[in-house]
């Protein structure tokens, strides 16, 4: 992520009006640097009359653990069990006793509008190794009103294949747009 120059700084972005999930590919190194820039990017669409809506995958994961237990007995459970059983557990959770996709789509705009809203879906590296992304643009398909879009940390490989993280085996079935 490099900082635009201050004339493309101002152009916002065209977001398609279709009701649909992209994708945006960022290193998973610079977190913290495209949270900086979607801060500033939050602005500007909000002062050309844009509603954004941003929707936190680490806000939504903390969420649902603790509405079937608590962070300190996953902790816990990590200890007596092991690693792998306590991410088995929390894609459980994620899967069936609190789907993210339907957390995902409570957050969603109220009186949704595909002119005016923006929906963007930030911190999905909380997610690994528990939950693939494109597990939940899969689930999501048909049920987005309004353009949303995903920040992906992790690596392209080949044309349209995405390594979460830049550690899981590519994805090559991620069907949104990828930028």
């Amino acid at each position: 992520l490099s900082r635009p120059s201050s004339a493309a700084h101002r152009d916002l972005p065209s977001f398609p009006t279709r009701r649909s999930s992209d994708l945006f590919r960022y290193p998973p190194e610079a977190e913290f640097e495209l949270r900086r820039e979607l801060a500033l990017l939050r602005t500007r669409l909000e002062q050309v009359g844009k509603r954004v809506t941003l929707i936190s995958l680490a806000e939504l994961l903390r969420t649902a653990i603790e509405a079937e237990s608590s962070i300190h007995d996953l902790i816990e459970a990590e200890r007596t069990v092991g690693l792998m059983q306590a991410v088995d557990t929390v894609h459980e959770i994620l899967s069936q006793y609190k789907p993210l996709d339907n957390i995902v789509v409570e957050r969603m705009p109220t009186n949704p509008n595909p002119l005016r809203d923006v929906v963007l879906i930030v911190r999905a590296g909380a997610l690994f190794p528990v939950y693939r992304t494109s597990s939940l643009l899969e689930q999501l398909k048909g049920r987005v009103e309004v353009p949303s879009i995903l920040f992906f940390p992790g690596e392209l490989d080949g044309a349209a294949g995405l390594r979460f993280m830049g550690v899981f085996d590519a994805e090559h079935n991620y069907r949104p747009m990828i930028f």
